[in-house]
């Protein structure tokens, strides 16, 4: 297959994919993506970085006749807007899903861009979103494979997650082939060109570039429907190292292989922490007063979250030490470990200042397919506690199954909604329960 003929084929998937042509599994983890991504916008939807948006969108971003409400707040802004705030919303709190080889995130653009383009558009019934939904994934994790394949730096999420909403607004809104192929060319152009790594030295509200790539992927599609042009979408139409990448649109279903975080820190600190957790289980009496040194093994680019005393939550969510810190003296890491009073902890800020970062090169090299690290803890008596190699919870081979996803989501909603409204959303994403209440229930705002 030509490059040329490549943007044809996904010109045709766009256009056409029906939920009759989404196969039973794909159907179920699409569900799976969808509660697990609103229960990250629910227990991130009161940290700092997400008010901010929301309340910048408000002021700045109103809506006109095609509006959309703010994904957990309910006031109605531009589409772009909710798209914009909707992903930031979601990064702010780092447990949303993400595929290894596009060392990023789908889901946190895609979601609040159904939602909006539905309000603004309609989508229909729930089938119809899911489909839309699964047409983003498709388009999203390709676009982030051909990306990391074909450019040397690293970016972030939103370099390629924009043609994901791109391709989402084009089919909501109806675009033809060549009007959505110009969308396609606008997001690619438009979209957050930004370096992941400069993040990770200064981590702020910037996070993973997925709120510029939500604003720029559905003004690539407004626009577009306005004749605006774009210049051709190089990581479809010429990208040549993989020509089986968008040639197995519709027969590899590549929302399959998202990994789901068990805790909200970057993927790169989880196996250590998890590391952390099994030394815990099989040691029951550590005592993390006891502590005398921590030492972590790891890739290097988990070994660049050096962040050793985080002055906000954003912060804490890149630094490896104070996750490991964190996990090893609470025993758990989750939202309440990585924000408010907890930032100021003394026990986790003295082992995260001292512990020891080390890069393992038999690691690095098996990133960004696999991540893996060890943990070692010396205790004031001289014992040595080693963990052994540790790989992450939560990627396809090691996966979540629904009962802990469930768990996650009702772990996440529960700041947000009352019992009652986290068990309805449960019910209607799954299948099991109406769906004419959903997005009034995600979209109004929080309910405590």
């Amino acid at each position: 297959m030509t490059p040329i003929n490549s943007i044809h084929h996904v010109l045709g998937f766009i256009r056409d994919l029906s939920w009759a042509d989404v196969p039973d599994p794909v159907r179920h983890q699409a569900r799976r993506c969808l509660l697990d991504t609103l229960g990250v916008a629910a227990g991130g939807a009161q940290l700092p970085a997400a008010r901010i948006l929301r309340d910048f969108a408000a002021r700045h971003l109103g809506a006109s006749d095609r509006g959309a409400r703010l994904l957990m707040d309910g006031r109605r802004v531009s589409v772009p807007g909710a798209c914009m705030a909707g992903a930031g919303g979601i990064d702010a709190l780092d447990a949303h899903d993400g595929h290894v080889l596009c060392k990023g995130h789908v889901g946190v653009a895609v979601i609040p861009a159904c939602l909006a383009f539905d309000e603004a558009y309609g989508a229909g019934g729930m089938e119809d979103l899911l489909t839309w939904l699964v047409l983003g994934y498709e388009i999203g994790t390709r676009a982030g494979i051909a990306l990391h394949a074909s450019a040397a730096a690293y970016h972030t999420s939103g370099a390629w997650n924009a043609l994901a909403v791109a391709a989402i607004g084009a089919r909501a809104v109806g675009l033809d082939a060549e009007a959505a192929r110009q969308a396609l060319g606008i997001a690619e152009y438009y979209g957050p060109r930004s370096m992941m790594m400069r993040v990770i030295a200064h981590p702020t509200m910037l996070k993973d570039g997925s709120t510029m790539g939500g604003f720029a992927g559905a003004s690539a599609a407004l626009l577009a429907a306005e004749g605006f042009t774009g210049a051709p979408a190089e990581t479809i139409e010429q990208f040549a190292a993989d020509p089986g990448l968008w040639r197995d649109l519709g027969a590899r279903w590549r929302i399959m292989e998202q990994y789901v975080k068990p805790m909200p820190v970057c993927r790169w600190a989880q196996p250590a922490a998890q590391a952390v957790l099994a030394l815990r289980a099989a040691h029951p009496h550590l005592d993390a007063t006891q502590v005398r040194g921590i030492e972590v093994r790891s890739f290097r680019e988990a070994v660049s979250l050096d962040c050793r005393d985080p002055e906000g939550t954003d912060a804490a969510q890149y630094s490896l030490p104070f996750a490991v810190a964190a996990t090893l003296v609470h025993g758990r890491l989750t939202a309440a470990e990585i924000d408010g009073p907890a930032l100021r902890d003394p026990a986790v800020l003295a082992l995260s200042r001292d512990a020891r970062l080390i890069e393992a090169p038999s690691y690095s090299a098996r990133f960004p397919a696999e991540r893996w690290a060890d943990v070692t803890v010396t205790q004031a008596d001289g014992t040595v506690l080693e963990s052994g190699p540790t790989t992450t919870v939560g990627d396809p081979e090691r996966p979540l199954d629904d009962a802990a996803l469930r768990a996650k989501f009702r772990a996440g909603s529960a700041g947000a909604w009352d019992a009652a409204t986290v068990a309805a959303i449960e019910a209607a994403v799954m299948g099991e329960g109406g769906t004419a209440a959903l997005r009034q229930r995600v979209l109004a705002g929080v309910s405590r």
